[in-house]
Parts: structure tokens; C-alpha cells; sequence
């Protein structure tokens, strides 16, 4: 029979010592078949199960002594000689257990990391810096304070809908694009192996069914906008008023633009002898280049303008540099103010009632072209640079059709300034 080693008392392993040979030394304890405490020559102290696992020898450290008492030392090693038994290797367990944790340690990621991860690596992919801080801003104002101090891989749906729903109604278009850079980096995050599962922030089959479809929040809460009889009168009054931000906002409605491509608009985009101004990529809401045929309306505003020293800009602010976005909202607030205090009755959206604002002059034009001409809807889609489908879209995109979005750009011109097209008067397609 093999030899059973004395049970020692914990006061007994306290006062093991080292023999003074050179090497390490094992002192059985007792209590459990081939524990021992191994003590080096500078009499540092460790517990070490010595048993077979496999037909192979093993040695399993339990830990310091005396951090790992007596006591502890050998319930763990009657754990592992249970595992043993049960034909569990536990050398190997320990060494998955470490490996996963330390795969854990690097997925330890935490939301804001990965979103300075994602932008650092995606930063070829923005149009340019204005857009990437934009990008960024979105999910530092509404995503951050959520989501930041979160580690990627604990972010579920139920945290995804406290950042989007308490915006979700108010500001539909942030909501809806911040849900996709919320996707975005989450995917990044993934692939990147920090975290693991479905992305929180999908839309398909995820979110689609917790929150309303953005385009119907959207039609709820259009952009206010000036009513189709009211826009020759309120472009009289653009007209009376001085000043670039007067200015820009008569070529707005005259181009049915935007405000930012307005506002970024340079000379050397414009070919006043082809009254047409090209939008490079870079500056369109969409990334493709837009083609506007100019009004002669439009091309007598741009000549008529002073081209400043020192800017390209068409429409600099007064100070140099792009021109604001509070600049042409500022002026339209000023003109509906200006016709109230005169006994009119102001520029108000027809339907909410509210004061028209300067993208509302894009839903004046598309109402236009729907209730007072024959111009095909879809042409009035290419021109605000909305997406239609790839084949139309293609169409509209050659000379021949340019020159027909010409003379529907001729024709709203010429209901703005009241020159031939009464109330109620249809234009046709020629």
C-alpha cells in the first residue's frame, strides 16, 4: 500500500521551513493524496497537487501560501481530483478559462473607443472633415451620454432605443441617420471581435418593430412652407430687402436647393453662358453630382452679385467664410415678421400654419409642379436631387432631359415673379 502521508495542523504548515539544500523542496501534508507544499530556498511557499492525469504525471500549482490557507488548499485539491476522476482534465480547463479571459479582456471595449476606432479607419470613406465631425458630433450630442461608458458588447436593443426614442418624433432625419452610425460602429465592433451576437442597432427585423417607419414620423412634421399663391408675393419681398443672406435665399427658391449647397456654392461651379451650375458629389446630401439648369431669372441674380477678393464663395457671410444657416433663416423669420407688422397675413405653412422656413421652399416648388403643371413628377425628384428610381434617374441624368428640367426651372421662375402664370393657370410639357 502506498504510504499516507500525516495529516498536518495548520499551525504545523506555518512553521515548515526550508532544509537548506539548494533546491526546491515538496512536504506532503496530509489530508488529501499528493498535496504538498513546496517551499523554495528563499523560502517562498506554494501548494502543489501532485497526481496523474492520462497516465501522466502532473503538477498543479493551488496557489501561495498564505494567501491560500491549509484548509483552502485542500478543498481545491479534492475539486480537482474530483474533475479527475470525472474525466475532466483540469490543466487544460485552466488553460481555456485563461485564454477566454483573455479573449474577454481584449473585446473590453467601450462604445466611445470604438466609435474613434471606427471614424480613424472609415476616415477615407467621408466626403471630408466637415462631414466626418458631423458625423461624429451626431453621436457625441445623442449616443454618448447613453451608450459611451458602455462596453460594446453589453449594449442591447433596450439601450439602442433609449438614445433614438426620446428624438425619434422631434428629429426624425438625426434619429434615423444616428440609428445607422449607431449600426455602423457596432458592426465595426464585431467584426473587430469585440463583442459577438446581432447588432442592436438594426433596423430589418429589429427596431423596425419598436419604432414607427421615419418617413411617416416625417410626413407628420413637414419643414414649414410658403403656399404656392403666396410665393410670388413673397419673393417681392426677398427682392425689396438687401443683403447676401436676401440674396441667397431668392437663388434658393429660384434652384430649389438646399440650404447648405447654397451657402457652399463657388463661382468656378457655375457656367454662366450655359446657365448651368454643377454640384460636385462632395457637397450633395446624396454623394452624386447635381446638375442645375439655371432660370434666366436665376442667371440675371448671379450677375447682378459683386465676386469678392479673397473668397470663391458665391454667397460669402459679411465676414468672410461660408455663410451660416441661421443667416437664411434669420431673413426669412425677418420677411414674414416685416409683412405681419404691415396687416398681411404673413408666410405660413398652409397646413400646420406655422411660419415658412427656407427648406419649406422646396416643398413650395414640389407642390407647384404636382397642382399648377404637367411636368412629370418624377423630373421634379431629380431636380431637388431626391433619389428616384436607378432607370429614370439615368434618363434624367442626359443632356436632353437637362434642357427639359430647364424650361421646368424657367416656368417656376416665371411663377415666382408673377411675370406670365396666374393662379390656377396649368403649365404644360412642351
Amino acid at each position: 500500500m502506498p504510504r499516507v502521508a500525516k495529516e498536518l495542523s495548520a499551525l504545523e504548515v506555518k512553521r515548515l521551513e526550508h532544509p537548506g539544500c539548494g533546491h526546491n523542496v515538496n512536504i506532503a501534508v496530509g489530508g488529501v493524496s499528493g498535496l504538498v507544499m513546496q517551499i523554495t530556498p528563499r523560502g517562498g511557499r506554494t501548494w502543489v497537487l501532485r497526481t496523474t492525469i492520462g497516465g501522466k504525471r502532473r503538477e498543479i500549482g493551488l496557489g501561495g501560501f498564505p494567501d491560500i490557507p491549509l484548509a483552502t488548499a485542500r478543498d481545491r485539491a479534492r475539486e480537482l481530483k474530483d474533475k479527475i476522476w470525472r474525466g475532466i482534465d483540469p490543466v487544460e480547463e485552466r488553460k481555456a478559462a485563461r485564454s477566454a479571459l483573455v479573449a474577454a479582456a481584449g473585446r473590453g471595449m467601450l462604445f466611445k473607443d470604438a466609435t474613434d476606432h471606427y471614424l480613424a479607419a472609415k476616415l477615407d470613406a467621408f466626403k471630408n472633415a466637415k462631414h466626418r465631425q458631423q458625423w461624429a458630433n451626431t453621436l457625441k450630442t445623442y449616443a454618448m451620454p447613453v451608450l459611451g461608458d458602455m462596453l460594446v458588447d453589453d449594449i442591447t436593443v433596450q439601450d439602442v432605443l433609449r438614445v433614438l426614442e426620446p428624438i425619434w418624433q422631434t428629429k426624425t432625419e438625426t434619429a434615423s441617420r444616428l440609428r445607422g452610425r449607431i449600426e455602423s460602429v457596432l458592426s465595426w465592433a464585431t467584426v473587430a471581435g469585440h463583442r459577438t451576437g446581432d447588432n442592436p442597432a438594426r433596423w430589418a427585423g429589429n427596431l423596425k418593430e419598436l419604432l414607427p417607419a421615419a418617413a411617416k414620423v416625417a410626413k407628420q412634421d413637414n419643414q414649414p412652407a410658403v403656399q404656392i399663391d403666396d410665393a410670388p408675393r413673397w419673393l417681392a419681398a426677398v427682392r425689396a430687402r438687401s443683403g447676401t443672406g436676401a440674396r441667397a435665399l431668392e437663388f434658393a427658391a429660384l434652384t430649389a436647393t438646399r440650404s447648405q449647397e447654397i451657402r457652399g456654392a463657388l463661382w468656378d461651379e457655375i457656367d454662366l453662358d450655359s446657365a448651368l451650375w454643377i454640384i460636385p458629389a462632395a457637397r450633395m446630401k446624396m454623394d452624386r453630382e447635381h446638375r442645375v439648369p439655371l432660370s434666366p431669372a436665376a442667371v440675371a441674380l448671379l450677375n447682378a452679385l459683386p465676386r469678392l477678393e479673397g473668397t470663391a464663395l458665391v454667397f460669402p457671410a459679411p465676414r468672410g467664410g461660408e455663410m451660416s444657416d441661421m443667416t437664411l433663416s434669420a431673413t426669412m423669420r425677418r420677411i414674414h415678421a416685416a409683412d405681419v407688422a404691415a396687416a398681411g397675413p404673413g408666410f405660413v405653412d398652409r397646413v400646420s400654419k406655422r411660419p415658412a422656413v427656407p427648406h419649406g421652399l422646396r416643398s413650395t416648388f414640389r407642390d407647384w409642379v404636382a397642382e399648377h403643371t404637367h411636368f412629370p413628377g418624377d423630373m421634379a425628384e431629380v431636380a431637388l436631387a431626391h433619389k428616384v428610381g436607378n432607370a429614370v434617374e439615368a434618363s434624367y441624368r442626359r443632356g436632353d432631359m437637362v434642357e427639359k428640367r430647364r424650361a421646368m426651372m424657367a416656368a417656376w421662375a416665371e411663377h415666382l415673379t408673377g411675370k406670365k402664370i396666374g393662379r390656377g393657370k396649368v403649365v404644360r410639357l412642351g
